[in-house]
């Protein structure tokens, strides 16, 4: 187990670094620092499975830094190390795996070690962030980026090549039948004529992610060929980092909300949707929904602190990603009335109209219309 340490006073450090090597024989300390720019990059290098935290330095929040470090490096564990009272400790284990009051004492820093072993035997390896791994783009269109760099459009030899990677990778780490790959990407081909497109395919993706420096992904071949398994090794797929993400924020509130818009502005597209596979039908629509529904959260939130400007930005967010969403149109009218933008409500209302009735042929929901009514009846200029 590897921890990290964090405090403003160097002889703090050196008594706290002293006391783990002391008391705590499988615990390494990896790094110890007094600046807390210098520790984030610290956390990077070093990968801990544990930082231990001062929560009280000059000039520096320890709690807004122990969100960046775990924004940094997802499912890192946190201990406070604090002078604070017990009582005002409470608040901190809501966010923190433990917490150590200062002057440390030995007995209490083997509990807080017990603690974390029993922690990360519950959860695997601590994953790359996405700083300095590579990255599997999946929102709208699949895309490489490599650390550093902007995402790459990737060039497929074929479309089916393309779904053959993209299936696997949804599936990853777990061995697909070659039965059903055959099913699904050449139903109607003879099943020996399909195996050699099937093996030419495997071909094409392999070539592809050498020539997009994409190397960590590799695909496996079962025994006596019966299937195939992608494993992405240091790679991340930035779907599943965003449900992460996401999931690890906790309540919203005017500490998380930048985090929460930080977070939902990853969200370009919905999940393979420029291929509309049916087969990702599903997780599309669990993705989509939970975008969705965190996004109205963020509007409300807005709008009940008074800031009906920030509530607008997130509905037209809303809209230029799900068009088809009619609540967006029927929350942006009803902000508009209430900024006084008579113009913004009936561009709202006739944008509706174009995207349900016209474009796809639905009717628009009744109480939208009734409250649309209602609003121009009551502003009609006689």
């Amino acid at each position: 187990m590897k921890a990290l340490l964090i405090d403003d006073e160097p002889l703090a450090l050196i008594k706290l670094q002293k006391t783990f090597e002391s008391e705590i024989s499988d615990l390494e300390i990896a790094a110890a620092y007094s600046d807390p720019e210098e520790a984030v990059a610290g956390v990077l290098e070093h990968r801990p499975d544990v930082v231990f935290l001062d929560i009280c330095m000059p000039g520096v929040d320890g709690l807004k830094l122990g969100r960046r470090i775990q924004a940094v490096v997802p499912g890192i564990e946190i201990v406070f190390v604090t002078g604070y009272d017990q009582y005002a400790v409470r608040a901190f284990e809501l966010y923190a795996l433990d917490y150590i009051m200062k002057p440390v004492v030995r007995k209490r820093l083997r509990q807080t070690v017990e603690r974390i072993k029993e922690k990360l035997s519950m959860k695997g390896p601590i994953k790359p962030s996405d700083v300095n791994s590579p990255v599997v783009c999946c929102f709208n269109r699949i895309q490489f980026k490599l650390p550093g760099m902007e995402p790459q459009t990737v060039k497929w030899r074929t479309s089916k090549a393309q779904e053959l990677f993209v299936y696997l990778l949804h599936h990853r780490g777990h061995m697909v039948a070659r039965s059903v790959l055959l099913e699904l990407l050449w139903p109607d081909i003879e099943e020996a004529k399909a195996a050699q497109h099937l093996y030419t395919a495997v071909y094409y993706i392999r070539q592809t992610l050498r020539t997009h420096n994409m190397d960590a992904i590799s695909i496996r071949i079962g025994d006596l060929e019966a299937g195939y398994q992608l494993e992405t090794g240091e790679a991340r797929v930035d779907a599943e980092m965003w449900e992460d993400a996401i999931k690890q924020l906790g309540v919203m509130d005017a500490s998380t909300v930048d985090d929460y818009e930080r977070i939902l502005d990853r969200y370009t597209g919905d999940y393979l949707g420029r291929y509309r596979y049916l087969w990702a039908e599903h997780e599309r629509e669990r993705l989509r929904l939970l975008w969705l529904y965190t996004m109205r959260q963020l509007s409300e939130f807005y709008e009940k602190h008074g800031l009906p400007d920030k509530a607008i930005r997130v509905n037209l967010h809303i809209q230029r990603i799900c068009a088809d969403e009619e609540e967006c149109y029927f929350s942006l009218m009803k902000l508009y009335q209430a900024t006084g933008n008579q113009v913004g409500i009936e561009e709202q209302y006739l944008l509706l109209r174009e995207k349900i009735e016209r474009e796809l042929e639905l009717p628009i929901s009744a109480s939208i219309t009734q409250w649309y009514e209602q609003w121009k009846a009551a502003h009609r200029v006689d």
